[in-house]
């Protein structure tokens, strides 16, 4: 309803002209210096390459060491915590601590969070940095589990609560969810591309936030992940 309002208004989320939706340009960012090392929070070999790699096209560095330095812009990939609780949690220094997440298609858009005590200059820096290989960062306010992160675990905890009822097996689940709503892939299956363990510890994070039902891990899910299972495993096998 809302993509015909807006073809016959021209207005809406896309704009649209004869019809037609005009593919909106990426607001370029605000060029300023980059003249700060990088200090990365993760034990991803996979993410730390390749933050490297486009800091370097920046020209700038990834620091190593197990600190960051007194001048070191920080970037930390917590797991359904917000920027603030992972700071508190890492002892980090909060004017110059950013969250990025893990979850985001790398080579097709990034996001910083940032917490209310970070710099404007390090949001800035940061973002800039990040983009240089030409990939858009997007700048969200601090909250629990970013948006990526929020959205992927309820779809895989939704579908590991119907796989927990029986109503069909996981391999027909995945690929009804997958033909139904064109998605690339089950919710199952999601779960195993971002892993299962981290799913959990976002769910398992989230709820403590929120305390909101919906964010409860399913039996599942919990269970797979204890026994190192994939979520396609059945409850009992034949």
């Amino acid at each position: 309803a809302a993509g015909l309002l807006g073809r016959k208004t021209g207005q809406g989320f896309y704009r649209y002209e004869d019809g037609q939706k005009i593919e909106q340009p990426e607001p370029a960012a605000e060029s300023v210096l980059l003249n700060r090392p990088y200090w990365l929070q993760s034990d991803d070999a996979a993410l730390r390459t390749q933050v490297a790699q486009v800091l370097a096209s920046a020209g700038a560095t990834l620091e190593s060491g197990e600190q960051p330095s007194a001048e070191a812009i920080c970037l930390i990939t917590p797991l359904g915590e917000d920027c603030t609780a992972a700071v508190s949690r890492l002892g980090l220094p909060a004017e110059r601590t950013l969250a990025l997440d893990s979850f985001a298609d790398w080579d097709k858009r990034r996001t910083l969070m940032r917490q209310p005590a970070a710099a404007a200059d390090v949001v800035a820096q940061a973002r800039q940095a990040l983009a240089a290989d030409g990939v858009p960062v997007e700048v969200i306010n601090d909250s629990p589990g970013f948006v990526i992160q929020r959205l992927i675990a309820s779809v895989v905890n939704l579908g590991t609560e119907i796989a927990q009822k029986g109503i069909a097996t996981p391999e027909t689940l995945d690929r009804a969810i997958q033909l139904a709503l064109g998605y690339p892939k089950g919710p199952l299956a999601f779960g195993e591309h971002y892993g299962k363990q981290a799913i959990l510890t976002v769910l398992n994070n989230m709820q403590a936030v929120y305390g909101e039902p919906r964010y409860r891990p399913s039996p599942w899910l919990r269970r797979r992940v204890q026994l190192d299972l994939p979520l396609t495993t059945p409850d009992f096998q034949e």
